[in-house]
């Protein structure tokens, strides 16, 4: 069966994050992409504990670009997280194919990644009430995934 959404973290830097959304990508059944240069080593302690046992039921897949991933699913429609950005991510009408992407902790999707062909205009953030600058990206990503799969109806259990 092929996967409603796909999962993109663009360089993650702290394997904890990146063992958690493994664990999310396997319950879900959304692929990960991670696009290098990875912050940590794919064999990290913290990374396969945060995965757990869950490696085995999580495609994942490494691209050395995210211009790669671009060639390879030409026809794909890519939305973007940032906290930075104006439109909710709650506004947005996914569709099945959709590629959620997320960039590093630390400074998340970069004004020059962005300001490339027209991924400032698919960006969207979760909004946030509170006071914090940012959420933390194992987070972020179960709230956009968890979204998605709700608009696209893959939530219900007898699928």
């Amino acid at each position: 069966m092929k996967s409603p959404l796909q999962l993109v973290l663009v360089t993650p830097e702290i394997p904890a994050n990146t063992g958690n959304i493994v664990r999310l990508c396997a319950a879900t059944s959304v692929p990960l992409h991670l696009v290098e240069p990875l912050g940590f080593c794919m064999d990290d302690r913290l990374l396969k504990r945060a995965g757990l046992d869950y490696w085995k039921h999580c495609a994942i897949h490494n691209h050395l670009t995210f211009e790669n991933i671009e060639r390879e699913f030409k026809d794909a429609r890519f939305l973007f997280l940032s906290a930075r950005a104006t439109r909710s991510f709650y506004d947005l009408e996914v569709h099945p194919g959709d590629f959620i992407v997320m960039g590093p902790e630390s400074t998340g999707l970069s004004n020059h990644f962005l300001a490339r062909g027209t991924r400032r205009q698919n960006t969207f953030q979760i909004p946030m009430p509170g006071e914090a600058r940012s959420l933390n990206l194992a987070t972020a990503a179960g709230i956009v995934i968890y979204e998605a799969l709700r608009q696209i109806g893959r939530l219900d259990r007898s699928r």
